[in-house]
């Protein structure tokens, strides 16, 4: 089994909802286990345009499936949840990214681990240290010296799980 960090997020259609029913389907597919679940954290949309504010998590995953076609069952669900991909950054039912995948570094034309933009995302960091504090990347550095003070200002921790 391989231990990955997925990136949850949504702005549109019910964005607390798209996130729940996200990790329910990643709960039901029969090769993947979830391990843990960060809160649910807002955040400002990082894109174009006027865009509603984003609910961002992070989960770790216990899976069987390589990189590719883990890739393909997070676009598989993302697809289910509406997804639409027409502009790059714009608003989403629902994004899910591969962040880290065990100590693996790939980086081809469909995939890179870890994600290319992890360091520079305090909504994916801040959840990501929640659930895993001593997690080091490939690189050695430690997840929890990714983030100063002010990059922990730019999310915040929304107050209720609602069970999940």
């Amino acid at each position: 089994m391989h231990t990955c960090h997925i990136g949850l997020g949504s702005n549109l259609d019910e964005p607390l909802h798209q996130l729940k029913r996200a990790l329910a389907a990643l709960g039901d597919h029969p090769s993947i286990e979830v391990r843990k679940v960060s809160s649910f954290y807002g955040s400002k949309a990082v894109g174009p345009g006027e865009q509603p504010d984003f609910v961002n998590a992070v989960v770790e995953l216990a899976t069987s499936l390589e990189p590719i076609p883990l890739l393909h069952t997070l676009q598989s669900i993302e697809q289910q949840h509406g997804r639409v991909r027409t502009i790059r950054w714009g608003a989403r039912t629902l994004d899910l990214d591969i962040l880290l995948y065990d100590q693996l570094e790939l980086d081809s034309a469909e995939l890179t681990i870890p994600h290319p933009r992890l360091q520079d995302r305090p909504f994916v960091v801040v959840p990501l240290e929640e659930i895993a504090p001593d997690l080091a990347l490939p690189d050695g550095t430690c997840v929890a010296s990714l983030l100063d003070y002010a990059s922990r200002n730019d999310v915040w921790r929304l107050p209720l799980r609602d069970g999940v």
